[in-house]
């Protein structure tokens, strides 16, 4: 999986690339524990995401726990197959999707 990380003040993107899963999920976890510190809006581009699993969910609810406590999280660029995850296991509910 890719990572790539922009800040613009206290917005931050984080970009992902490849699979979001049980190997890669951890990563992404730590990447996400070590910056959203001051920010205030995350979002998470997953323009070159092809696959989800529920490990990945998981990390992503973490991150919208933490957003809510802070500011606001956006997930952006949703394919129709990630779209559908979401959709089944009711995160489109728990997500901002835009």
């Amino acid at each position: 999986m890719k990572i790539t990380k922009t800040t613009n003040g206290n917005n931050l993107t984080v970009s992902l690339g490849g699979r979001l899963d049980t190997g890669t999920a951890p990563e992404l976890e730590k990447e996400l524990k070590n910056s959203l510190d001051g920010v205030e809006e995350l979002i998470i581009d997953m323009a070159e995401l092809d696959y989800l699993s529920s490990a990945g969910l998981r990390v992503l609810l973490g991150a919208q726990k933490t957003m809510n406590r802070q500011g606001s999280m956006k997930v952006s660029h949703v394919n129709d197959t990630i779209m559908e995850i979401f959709e089944v296991t009711g995160f489109s509910d728990i997500l901002t999707v835009v």
